[in-house]
């Protein structure tokens, strides 16, 4: 079973205009025209059974409507075997955090997703933390943006391994996954100082920008549990992923958890 842990997709009225706003903003040509439909077409073209949709609430005022449509998402997949999987998405200036979060699990959610570039709140802000706290006492799976993003090319980075790590040891939850291999453009810093601590990677955008010595190096030090494939489709090609990592040379075990096996244990399916 192959798992993409981290894409995206949008409302079909709204994906043409969003999709070309974000590539515009970022500089990144589309793969997919991100709507609901496009994503399971490109999952059928690269054998992948379950894809982890992760939306970013980028205003406390979009909570409502994000997950309205992420719970619509796994109403409509629930009983298909080739599923999408939503987790919700919240703000860091959301009121009550704590009530949020007990909807989310209450909601049937399996995680959440934040983005600290897009909301522009640094990783170690008081309110991540609480986010994360509810999230480890709700069992609830968190994945961050980590790294650089090419939104903001001129802003400071977030989620640098730094402060990535202070968190990391400050609250301990099991279930936190680091986007982009730990942070985008700064493998070198992750390897040095993330690798090694209980939190998970994923591969999103990177595999095509990383060269295969690091990505090893990384490997060995992190350990092959605590990698999970991801594409960020639509800013990447999920079969194309798929290729370079297997070019990789991993070894069945190594591939087959990395590509499935970890994702299917974190998200108990």
């Amino acid at each position: 079973m192959t798992i993409d842990f981290h894409t995206h997709v949008f409302p079909d009225k709204i994906a043409d205009k969003t999709i070309d706003a974000l590539a515009k903003k970022a500089s990144i040509p589309p793969f997919s025209n991100g709507t609901v439909a496009g994503l399971v077409e490109k999952m059928d073209r690269s054998d992948v059974s379950v894809a982890v949709n992760l939306p970013v609430v980028t205003n406390p005022s979009q909570f409502d409507s994000v997950n309205r449509f992420a719970s619509v998402i796994n109403s409509e997949f629930a009983d298909k075997d080739k599923k999408i999987v939503s987790f919700a998405g919240i703000h860091p200036a959301c009121e009550d955090i704590e009530g949020k979060m007990s909807w989310i699990k209450s909601a049937g959610f399996l995680g959440v997703k934040i983005h600290p570039d897009y909301q522009e709140t640094f990783f170690d802000d008081e309110r991540y933390v609480s986010i994360l706290e509810c999230a480890k006492e709700l069992d609830l799976i968190v994945t961050t943006h980590a790294g650089f993003d090419g939104g903001y090319p001129d802003a400071p980075i977030r989620c640098t391994p730094d402060r990535a790590r202070r968190v990391i040891e400050r609250v301990g939850h099991k279930k936190l996954i680091l986007a982009h291999l730990g942070a985008n453009e700064l493998i070198d810093d992750v390897i040095e100082n993330l690798c090694g601590l209980d939190v998970y990677f994923d591969t999103a955008y990177v595999l095509r920008f990383t060269e295969k010595e690091k990505f090893l190096k990384l490997l060995e030090k992190h350990g092959e549990d605590r990698i999970l494939f991801a594409s960020d489709s639509p800013w990447s090609d999920i079969a194309g992923d798929v290729r370079i990592l297997k070019s990789f040379s991993l070894g069945k075990t190594t591939e087959d958890k990395i590509l499935g096996e970890n994702a299917r244990k974190l998200l108990n399916i």
